[in-house]
């Protein structure tokens, strides 16, 4: 059936100079978004990116500081997601928002359920629902719990709720994020058959494979702005990797070509994982790191790169696969098992899982060292002041004051710190998961030229970044991710960033049909 994209329909949510501002931060700025009838219209782009705040003014949750917003051919002002919802706007998310201890057919007609004259008529309130989920092609009992569903199933029940609120428009947010392919494909019918039928559908996902399979049209955000609007099928995908990640003007020229560097891989690897993988997770999977060498990791967000880093570290336990360290067999159901293994990790998100914010910069330090040795035996003052001085001054933090708050530091100078928490603990292994991600030019050029230094002097990392440049500057092997699974390997020596992008992009790539 051609889809009602097609034809030369008005949207049906018009968004024009959207812009939203936070306290420092301007979230959106000026950007218009359009909707149409009968097509799915993929958003697209890295973190950060506006994705989100762009859906939540769409559905109340946030207000804008300027633009308009159109729906139905009508001027809105959402103050509420009630609001929207009025509107005829439906959102599922990654994680579904029904009630586990209720029944199907409970949550499908949750506040409309028909009523009697003793109250809600029970059985009415089943039959609709199961008129509902058979509009979908959906044979469900309605009478089951929720909670003995799996979530794919639950995604579907969501969006059966959608329609008897009337949707007339769904925003659907990673809704594919926990399912296998056969729920994939599932899912994408019910999406078609809505399509199909007129309902306006905003897809988020950060699988490349999935976008190009379902869309008409995407639309891709970068740091807030507008990149470009596009049909699907005149989009390659190298030119979407591109558009969202942007390429980064060369202002690290004084960091010299590290990636050029030869590495003796004749002997036994530092780390070598063999078939690690969780089910639901990422897919089992190889990697060897060798003594001085730095690892890229590659692949857009979404695509198992950090998924699969934490296997590695025991701050996820993996259910497949071997890790050896050193050319032993070593379980990592733990982190403390990482680091009395010398292998140290860095999370991407250093506000949550890195920095303390309420500790002092030596204290955050030595945090590393300390959880080494266990609490019973305590770093000495004389010692702590030792280490902090040597690698405040190693790694350049400023302001050079160990007595400072931590969370009172630029994000820059919040990242040496942890750089130098886990190079305090005198790592065989460092991995770092977006360690320049959100800082200034000057501070990511210091951390940049101090992984290099590294790994010259002996140390192997394994780097993870969504800024291909910085992968390909630093690594001498560059892991591309896609879709949770690793699907190769490559010597950066030989490779440039259009290589990578298109590496990304189409390496592996099945047909495509929509």
């Amino acid at each position: 059936m051609t889809n009602l994209a097609d034809k030369d329909v008005p949207p049906i949510v018009q968004m024009s100079g959207i812009t939203i501002k936070f306290p420092g931060v301007l979230a959106l700025d000026n950007v218009d978004f359009s909707l149409r009838p009968g097509e799915v219209h993929s958003l697209m782009g890295e973190n950060g990116a506006g994705k989100s705040t762009l859906i939540k003014a769409l559905t109340g949750v946030y207000s804008i500081d300027s633009g308009t917003i159109v729906v139905g051919g009508s001027a809105r002002a959402f103050g509420t997601t009630a609001d929207a919802q009025a509107a005829g706007i439906s959102t599922v998310y990654q994680e579904v928002n029904l009630c586990a201890n209720l029944s199907v057919g409970e949550n499908v007609m949750l506040g409309h359920e028909p009523h009697g004259r003793f109250g809600v008529d029970w059985k009415r309130t089943h039959s609709e629902a199961a008129r509902y989920l058979a509009s979908l092609g959906l044979g469900i009992d309605t009478r089951s719990l929720l909670e003995s569903h799996s979530i794919a199933i639950q995604q579907l029940i969501a969006i059966s709720r959608a329609m008897v609120l009337d949707a007339k428009v769904l925003i659907l947010d990673e809704p594919t994020s926990s399912l296998d392919r056969g729920e994939v494909e599932q899912l994408f019918g019910i999406i078609r058959k809505l399509r199909d039928s007129g309902v306006a559908i905003l897809f988020v996902s950060h699988f490349l494979d999935q976008v190009y399979e379902i869309s008409d049209r995407i639309t891709v955000l970068r740091n807030g702005q507008l990149v470009g609007a596009h049909k699907a099928e005149d989009l390659p995908r190298d030119q979407l990797v591109t558009q969202m990640i942007g390429r980064e003007l060369d202002d690290l020229k004084s960091l010299s070509q590290a990636s050029a560097r030869v590495i003796d891989r004749s002997g036994e690897p530092v780390l070598r994982a063999s078939g690690v993988g969780r089910r639901g997770v990422v897919e089992p999977g190889d990697l060897a790191v060798f003594h001085g060498e730095v690892v890229g990791m590659a692949g857009l967000l979404g695509s198992g790169r950090t998924e699969m880093v934490r296997l590695f570290y025991g701050a996820d336990k993996a259910d497949s696969g071997t890790i050896h360290v050193g050319g032993k067999a070593v379980k990592m159901v733990a982190p403390r098992h990482a680091i009395d293994h010398g292998i140290a990790f860095s999370s991407e998100d250093r506000r949550a899982e890195g920095i303390v914010a309420d500790l002092t910069v030596a204290e955050n330090i030595v945090l590393g060292i300390q959880a080494r040795r266990g609490w019973l035996r305590k770093v000495s003052a004389v010692e702590e002041a030792a280490v902090v001085s040597e690698y405040m001054e190693a790694l350049g933090v400023r302001p050079a004051d160990p007595t400072m708050l931590a969370g009172n530091l630029s994000g820059g100078n919040q990242q040496k710190v942890l750089l130098a928490r886990w190079l305090a603990t005198s790592p065989e292994l460092l991995i770092l998961d977006e360690p320049t991600r959100g800082i200034d030019v000057g501070a990511k050029a210091d951390i940049q030229r101090k992984v290099a230094e590294l790994s010259e002097a002996g140390l192997s990392v394994i780097f993870i970044s969504s800024e291909l440049e910085e992968v390909l500057r630093l690594a001498q092997r560059v892991v591309v991710m896609r879709d949770r699974k690793n699907i190769g390997e490559l010597e950066s020596r030989d490779l440039d960033l259009d290589g990578l992008i298109d590496y990304i992009a189409h390496r592996g790539e099945g047909s495509v049909s929509r």
